[in-house]
């Protein structure tokens, strides 16, 4: 039999510093662990009913009170498939994006998948609510112990019972959950705020800016009302554009030495929320970048792959390869600020989308960025406007940089809350 190892967190609540240390337990030790199923898609019958089915998409829900599908109880009796009760920890099993590994935790009877593992509740070993909070910190660690090559694994039952928990006494396991809780509910409360700011300038976009057939916008700013219609034009009327190049093979190029010359991917946006770019991944050699287009900071760049459409504004200089255009010769007509709004709202994205040509990767042309029509008011109107999104941006990125701080805090009460357990 083998002896149960002890631990103690760095961080306890007052009450419980003189009660006994942790105890590390497997999952399977503690409590069923189980996996659904799924009735077949074909048989009518099957589906429609009152029996909650949850995909493993909805792990996303992360909190699960409701879920989209319902299945009947002939469903449930000819398939895989069975109930679970409330207060199971839902783990992804399967999947190549970020469902595998994926933490929830539902509060109604239900169905899943057969991609779904849940770990039914024991009252008598563990709190749901702490074994929630524990699980979802484990994420990386539960994608890391999927089996199978190139990213396609999957977990199975047999490593889900496996991990090793540590469990302090059940009252301390629900105070940590109720402090845990508190921190998630504030960050969800941060989370609406920015949803309602986002809509909020979607809002203003679609107002300030004339939409499709007008010529003049929603709203106007007293200053400006009486001013007549705005002149619409083609891009290609206003601003020119000049594409990227790439050193070939690029790889010859690639440098990480400090002469190295800032080298401006469209991966490199994958983290940026507001359009400003201020940061690259790659560098590439002066003899590489005479062979490139170098652009200045402050200029706009605009994305013609992948995420097309997309325009950023540069706080770096370097050199783009041939998946940007870089705008220029536009400052007779257009202040920057309110170009780069004016370019990124849906006004001049949905017309990109109706050109768009590709199949998987799509991608715009320099003929298809000339053939869109862009509106064009005053620039003392254009500055005002600019002004007005700019400083709804600021909001906006001053209540992700709360959840980020909110996020990091869980982070550090976790890492003190749970004791640490070697690999």
């Amino acid at each position: 039999m083998n002896k149960e190892k002890v631990l103690l967190p760095s961080l306890r609540f007052p009450k419980f510093k003189e009660n006994r240390e942790w105890i590390k337990k497997s999952i399977g030790s503690i409590a069923k662990v189980s996996a659904g199923g799924t009735p077949s898609s074909g048989e009518t019958k099957y589906w429609g009913g009152n029996i909650p089915w949850m995909n493993s998409g909805e792990l996303n829900l992360k909190r699960v009170y409701a879920v989209e599908n319902k299945i009947t109880e002939i469903g449930l009796k000819e398939s895989s498939t069975k109930k679970i009760p409330p207060l199971c920890v839902l783990i992804g099993l399967a999947g190549q994006g970020k469902t595998r590994g994926t933490a929830a935790i539902n509060y109604i009877e239900l169905c899943t998948n057969q991609s779904i593992a849940a770990i039914h509740p024991n009252q008598k070993k563990f709190d749901s609510e702490f074994l929630f909070h524990k699980i979802d910190s484990l994420y990386q660690k539960l994608r890391s112990l999927s089996t199978g090559q190139g990213g396609r694994g999957g977990l199975n039952l047999s490593i889900i019972r496996e991990i090793e928990i540590p469990l302090p006494s059940i009252p301390e396991q629900q105070e940590i959950a109720s402090c845990l809780s508190s921190l998630d509910e504030l960050i969800a409360a941060h989370k609406d705020k920015l949803l309602a700011l986002k809509d909020h300038k979607k809002g203003l976009l679609q107002n300030l800016f004339p939409q499709e057939g007008a010529t003049v916008p929603k709203v106007c700013f007293p200053e400006f009302e009486g001013d007549g219609e705005w002149e619409l034009k083609q891009f290609s009327k206003f601003i020119k554009l000049y594409r990227g190049s790439s050193p070939r093979p690029i790889k010859e190029f690639l440098t990480q030495s400090e002469s190295g010359v800032n080298w401006i991917k469209i991966g490199d946006t994958s983290s940026v929320t507001d359009f400003v770019l201020r940061s690259v991944s790659e560098k590439i050699t002066p003899k590489g970048a005479k062979k490139s287009r170098p652009v200045k900071k402050g200029e706009l760049i605009l994305a013609n792959s992948m995420s097309y459409g997309s325009t950023y504004i540069l706080e770096v200089e370097g050199c783009i390869y041939d998946g940007w255009f870089v705008l220029r010769e536009y400052e007779d007509f257009f202040d920057k600020q309110f170009l780069l709004q004016l370019l990124n709202s849906e006004y001049t994205q949905s017309q990109y989308k109706k050109y768009a040509a590709g199949g998987i990767v799509q991608n715009i042309s320099s003929e298809i960025v000339y053939s869109i029509i862009l509106p064009k008011t005053s620039k003392k109107e254009q500055q005002k406007i600019a002004s007005c999104l700019s400083a709804v941006d600021e909001l906006i990125s001053a209540q992700r940089e709360k959840i980020e701080q909110l996020q990091q805090h869980k982070k550090g009460l976790m890492q003190g809350l749970f004791p640490k357990i070697e690999n």
